[in-house]
């Protein structure tokens, strides 16, 4: 059995959109609106400032079409292993608390 995975990406339209000489959002609506997206301003800047949970194919195809480049360049991916925690156990999972407790202390009398 294999280890759990952990992915997460990066969004990166703002970056490729700079590297393009676009710094505002507004900029880039009339470029979608050219490949038959319509979206509205808020959609627009939502997409440029915010990492999108769910993204259109059309929309994406779009953006690789105005910007010349390929998904990847616009979705950076990454995958790691996840290291499970292991927790100290006893017998059938149970914890002993005398090993894990720290002894009383002893008070004793002034000499």
């Amino acid at each position: 059995m294999t280890g759990k995975r952990q992915v997460s990406y990066q969004w990166r339209l703002r970056e490729v959109m700079a590297a393009h000489g676009l710094f505002n959002a507004s900029d880039l609506e009339p470029l979608l609106d050219q490949r038959g997206i319509r979206l509205s301003s808020v959609q627009v800047w939502r997409l440029v400032t915010q990492t999108p949970e769910r993204l259109s194919l059309p929309v994406l195809a779009a953006l690789c079409d105005i910007f010349d480049v390929n998904p990847a360049q616009l979705i950076a991916t990454r995958a790691e292993d996840i290291v499970p925690v292991r927790m100290a156990a006893g017998v059938d999972g149970v914890v002993d608390l005398a090993a894990v407790r720290p002894k009383r202390a002893q008070l004793r009398p002034e000499p």
